[in-house]
């Protein structure tokens, strides 16, 4: 199933072709690399050669921002109750997956409906937060928000002042996310929720490395071990180039469902409005599990 992020009002995006993208975040134009993006650009959108940030890509790998214009540091962009600081980074992105606004819909909704239930939910690999605050706000009675990298927990602790969330119990962790997840199995916490975006590649703080499809079964089979009794939903996203929702239905059909086969499994993907052109963005993909 696609599901489109159509409900933004601070962001769009302008245009997509020619392996990039234009976006509009707030009144700054940015364009970046979008590998999705291989049909013709619409060159009449003249933000293409006005963007206010432009990210070339090297051949060596990486890249680097080039601005037509001083830009703030950073500056922020509102999604409904939320709000999130946005800078362009080193690695061309800019702290925020538009896209993923479809899943902190679904969860908000989720969770709204049985905030009496005293819900606990946990984010895995939570990067900059905008789920955890989407789950916050909602009305969780406690988010658990891990991450190896301290600079983004540092980044998710902002973006929650700005949520106005310093008062709601969301536990920052700076941590490789197996082990994490081990460790609460030992002290038999269970979550009524787990939702994780984890990476293509990676390494945990102490160095440990993460590679996608050689770990991510261990990390689901070990998150079924601390999804509580009474689970509420469990969410798996994934840019991962080569990795198809079919894989992400597989997975939930096999390690997920027959734990908790009260539940039902949907697969798809996260895409993003082009406007003034009748096309989507493809993005990634999502799988969820959710109590019936």
């Amino acid at each position: 199933m696609l599901k489109i992020a159509a409900n933004w009002k601070d962001y769009s995006c302008l245009d997509a072709g020619g392996g990039e993208k234009l976006e509009q975040w707030k009144g700054i134009t940015l364009r970046r690399p979008d590998p999705q993006a291989i049909w013709p650009c619409d060159t009449s959108i003249g933000e293409w050669k006005n963007a206010d940030g432009y990210y070339h890509r090297s051949s060596r790998g990486g890249g680097h921002w080039e601005f037509s214009r001083k830009l703030p540091e950073y500056w922020t962009v509102s999604y409904g109750v939320l709000t999130f600081k946005v800078s362009p980074t080193g690695f061309k992105h800019t702290g925020l997956f538009p896209e993923q606004a479809v899943n902190w819909d679904w969860m908000s909704s989720l969770i709204s409906c049985h905030k009496e239930e005293e819900l606990r939910i946990l984010n895995l690999f939570a990067y900059t937060g905008g789920a955890t605050m989407a789950c916050s706000a909602a009305g969780a009675a406690e988010v658990v928000h891990v991450d190896a990298a301290k600079g983004m927990v540092q980044w998710a602790k902002e973006n929650r002042d700005l949520c106005g969330l310093q008062d709601h119990k969301i536990r920052f962790i700076v941590d490789d996310c197996l082990k994490f997840v081990e460790r609460e199995k030992r002290r038999g916490h269970t979550y009524h929720g787990i939702l994780m975006d984890p990476p293509s590649y990676g390494r945990g703080p102490g160095g440990e490395m993460w590679k996608f499809e050689k770990e991510i079964t261990g990390l689901i089979k070990a998150c079924t071990d601390i999804l509580d009794d009474n689970a509420l939903f469990f969410l798996i996203n994934s840019y991962t180039t080569g990795f198809s929702a079919g894989v992400l239905e597989n997975i939930l059909k096999t390690m997920v469902l027959p734990e908790h086969p009260e539940g039902k499994i949907e697969t798809g993907e996260v895409a993003l409005p082009i406007a003034n052109r009748d096309l989507i963005l493809p993005c990634g993909i999502y799988g969820r599990w959710e109590r019936t």
